[in-house]
């Protein structure tokens, strides 16, 4: 299994639960190892399904937005679903401002998010 450096990863039945690592997510440098460690989970790992939990993120980028829309598509391509969940309200602002949390399944906590894939 591969060694992340910006995420941490558990499974919880079929479910991978992501949890970010930094709190803030803001560096160029960072947000592309994130993608590649995201990306990696759908791409090499094979997961079907992923819980991304931002428990502990306190601020995201609009380039960070735009690697979750890329690991969404990749996902929905590989006929898995991607679930998010414990989104601080500043950052549910921004995904409601750009309408992402009409392309994202939000949901409040762990516990409701893993049970929406069954």
């Amino acid at each position: 299994m591969a060694t992340h450096q910006r995420i941490d990863v558990s499974r919880l039945g079929d479910v991978s639960i992501v949890k970010f690592l930094d709190k803030k997510i803001l560096d160029e440098a960072g947000i592309q190892e994130l993608g590649l460690e995201l990306f990696s989970l759908v791409e090499h790992d094979n997961r079907k399904a992923i819980l991304l939990n931002f428990a502990d993120v306190e601020f995201l980028s609009s380039a960070a937005l735009g690697k979750l829309i890329t690991l969404d598509r990749k996902v929905k391509a590989a006929k898995g679903r991607m679930k998010m969940c414990h989104i601080r309200p500043e950052i549910l602002e921004v995904f409601q401002i750009t309408k992402l949390n009409k392309v994202f399944d939000i949901r409040s906590d762990e516990a409701e998010a893993v049970a929406a894939f069954s």
